[in-house]
C-alpha cells in the first residue's frame, strides 16, 4: 500500500478528531473538512452521502419534536416519576429500566435526563446506594438508542441493512430483546456492588455534619390535557406502524412502472411517510402551539445529530469506497471469521464520537465493503454503546452531581470511574445475548 493511503486515512482520523473535540455539530463541520482534502486534494471519486438515513432522522426527529411541544413528553416523565416513588427498594432496577425504556420510545437519551434528580433522591432516601442505579440509569438510557425505531443509530441500520434483505424487524428482534437481557445481568451486578449507605464513610460524614438531609417529598400533582395523553398514543400506533410494516413488508404498497416492472415501497420511505403522518396527527389532535412545533430541545438536538451524520458518513463513505477492493481483500476473510473486531472497532469509535448514529454510519460502509454478513452486524450494533467508556457526557457528569452522597464518582485515575465496569459487563453482555437471538433470527 502506497504513501497516499496511509495519508487519507490519516485525514479521515483527524478529520474525526477534530470533529470529536467539539461534539455533535463539530462532527460535521470534521467530517466535511476531511470530505474536502480527500476529494480536492487527493483526488478521490466522492461518496453518496447518506440521503435515506438523514430523511429518515429528520422524519422522526419532526414527529418527536411535535410530541414534545403538545405535552406528551412531560406526560411520560410524569408516570416514570410516580412509578420509581411507588418501589424505592427496588430502584436499581427500577430506575434503569425506566431510563431504557423512556429512550426506545423516544430514540433520544436526552429525555431520560428528568429521571435521573429522581432516581438519586428516591435512592438515597430508601438508604441505597445511588451509584447503583444511577450509573446504570445512565448506560440503560444509552442502550435504548439501539433497537429504539426512533433514534438516529437505528435509522442508519434500517437504511444501510435494507439492500440486504434485512427488516426492521429483524433489527428490533435482536437489539431490544439484547438490550433488557443485558441491562438486567448489569443491574444483578450492580445490586449489591459497594458499600451499603450506612457503611460508607464519605456519607455518614455528610450525614453527621448535616451536608446531607433527605429532601424527597410526593412528586408534584401536575394535570395534563387529553390532547397530551392523545399525543403519547398516537405516538406509541406510529412505532407500532413501523414495527408492523417492517415484519410484513409484503404487505407494503407496489407499484407497476410504464415499462410493466412491478416494484415495492422500500422500508426507508415507509418509515419516513409513517413519522410525518404520525407528526401531522399529532400537531392536529394535539392542538400544538405552531411556536412549539421546532422550539423543543428534541429538536435541536436531532438536527444536531443529522448534521453529525450527514458530514461523518460521507466522508467515510467515500475513503472506503474508494478503497474497496484492498480493504475486501486484505481484511475481508478475517472479519467474516471473526467478526467480533468490527464490534471492537464500533465499542471504541463510539467512545470517542459519543454517538451511536454517528459511529454506525462512519463504519457500516466498512462493514459493506467487507461483505460482512448483516446478521453478524446486527447482533453487535449494541457494541456501539461504548458511551461511558470516557467520563466526559453530559449525563454522566450529570448524574455524578445529582448524588447528593458522593457514591458516584470518577476516580483518581480517571478511567477508574463509577461507570466503568458496570458498562463493560453490561455491553459485554448484550452483545453475546445479541449473538444468541441472532441464531433463532435468521
Amino acid at each position: 500500500m502506497d504513501i497516499n493511503f496511509w495519508l487519507e486515512l490519516l485525514v479521515v482520523v483527524l478529520a474525526i478528531g477534530i470533529g470529536a473535540k467539539w461534539g455533535g455539530l463539530g462532527l460535521g463541520a470534521g467530517g466535511g473538512f476531511g470530505l474536502m482534502v480527500l476529494i480536492f486534494i487527493f483526488g478521490m471519486t466522492p461518496g453518496s452521502p447518506p440521503v435515506s438515513v438523514l430523511f429518515i432522522m429528520l422524519a422522526v426527529v419532526s414527529c418527536a419534536s411535535i410530541l414534545q411541544g403538545s405535552g406528551g413528553l412531560d406526560y411520560l416523565v410524569s408516570i416514570a416519576e410516580k412509578l420509581l416513588r411507588r418501589n424505592p427498594k427496588h430502584i436499581t432496577f427500577m430506575g434503569p429500566l425506566v431510563s431504557y425504556f423512556f429512550t426506545l420510545f423516544c430514540g433520544t437519551g436526552y429525555v431520560a435526563f428528568a429521571v435521573y434528580p429522581v432516581i438519586a433522591e428516591v435512592a438515597a432516601s430508601a438508604r441505597v446506594r445511588p451509584e447503583r442505579p444511577l450509573t446504570m440509569s445512565v448506560i440503560g438510557a444509552q442502550a435504548g438508542i439501539t433497537g429504539s425505531p426512533m433514534s438516529a443509530a437505528t435509522a442508519a441500520m434500517i437504511g444501510f441493512l435494507a439492500v440486504k434483505g434485512v427488516t426492521p424487524f429483524q433489527i428490533f428482534a435482536v437489539s431490544i430483546p439484547a438490550c433488557i437481557l443485558g441491562l438486567l445481568v448489569g443491574c444483578i451486578f450492580m445490586y449489591k456492588r459497594g458499600k451499603e449507605l450506612a457503611d460508607d464513610p464519605e456519607f455518614q460524614a455528610k450525614l453527621a455534619s448535616g451536608e446531607f438531609r433527605d429532601t424527597i417529598a410526593p412528586g408534584e400533582t401536575r394535570q395534563f390535557s387529553k390532547e397530551a395523553v392523545w399525543s403519547v398514543w398516537i405516538f406509541a400506533l406510529g412505532i407500532l406502524a413501523v414495527v408492523f410494516y417492517g415484519t410484513f413488508p409484503d404487505l407494503l404498497p407496489h407499484f407497476t412502472n410504464a415499462a410493466g416492472k412491478t416494484s415495492r415501497l422500500s422500508i426507508p420511505n415507509m418509515v419516513q411517510i409513517v413519522m410525518l403522518c404520525c407528526a401531522c396527527f399529532i400537531m392536529v389532535i394535539g392542538r400544538v402551539d405552531k411556536a412549539k412545533l421546532a422550539s423543543g430541545s428534541v429538536f435541536r438536538a436531532g438536527l444536531i445529530g443529522m448534521a453529525a451524520v450527514y458530514g461523518v458518513s460521507w466522508m467515510t463513505s467515500t475513503f472506503f469506497n474508494f478503497y474497496k477492493p484492498f480493504f475486501v481483500q486484505e481484511f475481508g476473510e478475517v472479519v467474516n471469521n471473526l467478526p467480533i473486531l468490527f464490534g471492537l472497532c464500533l465499542f471504541f469509535l463510539s467512545a470517542v464520537l459519543f454517538s451511536q448514529g454517528a459511529t454506525i454510519t462512519a463504519l457500516m460502509p466498512l462493514a459493506m465493503a467487507l461483505n460482512l454478513n448483516p446478521a453478524d452486524t446486527v447482533w453487535m450494533f449494541p457494541a456501539c454503546n461504548g458511551y461511558f467508556l470516557i467520563p466526559a457526557g453530559g449525563a454522566i457528569i450529570g448524574c455524578i452531581a445529582f448524588d447528593r452522597t458522593g457514591t458516584t464518582k470518577i476516580g483518581k485515575y480517571i478511567f477508574n470511574h463509577s461507570y466503568m465496569l458496570p458498562g463493560l459487563v453490561t455491553t459485554a453482555s448484550q452483545v453475546a445475548i445479541g449473538y444468541v437471538i441472532s441464531k433463532f433470527i435468521f
